[in-house]
């Protein structure tokens, strides 16, 4: 049976002496106190079990050095499993003897229980609480003035809250503007409501990545990587879920979901059900992101693919903008949106071109340009409102463009966009005027709320706005 079990998360359990334990989880250390260690220890793997609805690997390491490997199940059953190369430590293990003594005597007891007493007045059955996150202390959150450099246009220099954060990461804000996540200076991860109230927090390992918001199974989470595993959290304080991550691979945030590249021969996988799955690839096609369970991938000169686990590919099929004459390119994807660029009737130029993803039709055309101009644009979705692809802004509730000659965009906060124009920071939105900014302006990382995120010498300030 062992090996049916997928060999995540991985588990060790250490016996120091009769009262105390360790039990690590996917890197994840649990200190245990208790009289009888072992059945304390075991009942915490085994809850984690019950969370995932299987059994998992363990090793248990006992104080004198001697390990064994084990299989623990959700309902607490152990199973010792014969290394191939011969035991380590001579004797036959302990573990499953003193959990299925403990389990046989629940189960007695248990049953005596509910026949002396129970049965004639067995209450409805109540519904078992999911485990939630320890509670940690809470990082320092107060008022303070943003004087460290500029403050964006429209925002005032003070912040309702700040918080310290993590040295070179950055905040996550979610897709609603309702949270935001960081990574605190004492290894925590710590989810913040628009006021500055700790929604949840939970420790972490060591070199994690910065957070970001993605979906896994329709649900939002919070999710962060180390080189080996995914870990995410659904929110409302509930534990966290891991995937652990093949060697070499390369995990993309670029879609709604996360995409697991595994090499260029090896393909790619999505996650689903808690679990990765690989995608179905066509030859010479390069896989863009990924949605929920499915990624997308292209051609050079097109077509596009959706591939599905467990199904056939299916092919988007994009319409072609007004005095487009084939397709030159594909450039790239973002959530819901493909970039294409189109020949246009002249030679060297070509109709850059941001299709749906749904459905392949235009959803914004900009104007026919030379094809060498488009190399040195770059791509700024922002929220789905307006979006900028170089000199190119564009507004999605009238499907219209502008034009605007040498602007690179840098990113976007609501419905401005912030970029350079020549030498100067600018900001601007599509049909309006551009306004100059002072060297070094903040740029948001988003709104929570009624409030603007900025980060600055590894603080966070929550703007109000300017009255």
């Amino acid at each position: 049976m062992a090996e049916k079990i997928p060999s995540w998360p991985k588990v060790t359990i250490r016996l120091y002496d009769d009262h105390n334990a360790e039990v690590k989880i996917a890197g994840r250390s649990h200190p245990v106190n208790h009289h009888d260690p072992r059945q304390a220890a075991i009942a915490l793997v085994s809850e984690r079990a019950a969370q995932l609805g299987r059994p998992v690997k363990a090793t248990a390491v006992e104080a004198d050095g001697a390990s064994w490997p084990l299989i623990i199940h959700p309902d607490g059953r152990v199973e010792a499993v014969e290394p191939e190369t011969g035991r380590r430590g001579g004797s036959k293990p302990i573990w499953p003897i003193i959990v299925a003594a403990v389990v046989a005597c629940a189960l007695i007891a248990g049953t005596a229980v509910y026949l002396l007493v129970i049965r004639d007045n067995d209450p409805a059955p109540r519904p078992t609480a999911s485990p939630k996150l320890p509670s940690l202390p809470e990082p320092s959150v107060g008022p303070d003035q943003f004087s460290g450099r500029p403050v964006p246009p429209g925002w005032s220099n003070n912040a309702s809250w700040t918080v310290d954060i993590a040295p070179n990461s950055t905040p996550a804000v979610s897709p609603d503007g309702t949270e935001v996540a960081v990574l605190t200076p004492d290894n925590k991860l710590a989810v913040f409501d628009a006021n500055g109230k700790v929604l949840y927090q939970d420790t972490l390992p060591e070199q994690v990545s910065s957070p970001v918001y993605t979906t896994i199974d329709s649900d939002r989470v919070v999710a962060i990587t180390t080189e080996k595993t995914l870990y995410y959290w659904p929110g409302d304080g509930a534990l966290p879920k891991e995937v652990e991550l093949p060697n070499s691979s390369d995990i993309q945030f670029f879609g709604t979901s996360p995409l697991v590249q595994m090499g260029q021969e090896a393909g790619a996988s999505v996650v689903s059900g808690g679990e990765l799955k690989a995608v179905s690839d066509k030859r010479d096609s390069t896989i863009l992101l990924a949605e929920g369970d499915r990624a997308l991938m292209a051609r050079y000169k097109g077509p596009l693919y959706w591939s599905q686990p467990g199904k056939d590919l299916q092919t988007l099929d994009l319409h072609p903008p007004k005095g487009a004459n084939g397709i030159d390119h594909v450039v790239a994807a973002s959530p819901g949106q493909v970039l294409v660029l189109w020949n246009g009737a002249q030679a060297g130029m070509v109709i850059p071109t941001v299709h749906s993803s749904a459905g392949g039709n235009v959803v914004a055309a900009c104007p026919t340009t030379r094809r060498e101009v488009i190399n040195n644009w770059n791509w700024v979705p922002g929220s789905g409102k307006v979006a900028a692809w170089g000199e190119c802004l564009i507004n999605f509730a009238n499907h219209t463009t502008v034009s605007y000659p040498g602007f690179n965009p840098l990113s976007i906060t609501g419905l401005t966009i912030y970029g350079t124009a020549g030498s100067d920071l600018v900001a601007t939105s599509p049909g309006k005027k551009s306004h100059p900014l002072e060297p070094n302006t903040a740029r948001p990382w988003g709104l929570v709320g009624s409030h603007a995120i900025v980060v600055h010498n590894n603080v966070l300030y929550a703007l109000d706005k300017a009255s």
